[in-house]
């Protein structure tokens, strides 16, 4: 692949992680804030979970060794994982529609989206600086 098909594909998956970054870092606190699960949130929960596939699959092209066992690699399984999840169980909590389960359905989020946050920070430190 030519360098100008890779800045490309690194170019877009950078912009798709940093969109799930924005939108399910949205969805999470204004939950949090507002001190309820309310269905609106799903929204940005589902568009995080789209955007950071879609990077994260990408990313995996550019690095094209299959998968490697290293801290950034493990970490954002999980979190991956952990954000498909919780945005299912966000969406069957809305359904039910039982309030202590939608007061309450905020620290689970937190956690998620602190997790979330371990594989988007190392995979920005270990790779600024590298060479494309």
């Amino acid at each position: 692949m030519s360098t100008k098909g890779m800045f490309g594909m690194l170019t877009f998956a950078i912009v798709t992680i940093t969109l799930a970054l924005i939108l399910y870092t949205t969805g999470v606190w204004a939950e949090r804030f507002s001190g309820r699960l309310r269905p609106w949130h799903l929204v940005f929960f589902y568009g995080g979970l789209v955007f950071d596939t879609l990077g994260t699959q990408r990313m995996s092209e550019l690095a094209g060794s299959g998968f490697n066992l290293n801290l950034h690699a493990v970490t954002g399984l999980i979190a991956l994982m952990l954000m498909a999840a919780h945005t299912l169980w966000a969406t069957m909590t809305v359904i039910r529609n039982q309030e202590p389960a939608l007061v309450s359905f905020g620290r689970l989020s937190t956690a998620v989206w602190a997790i979330w946050l371990i594989p988007y920070v190392t995979g920005l430190v270990m790779n600024t600086g590298r060479p494309a």
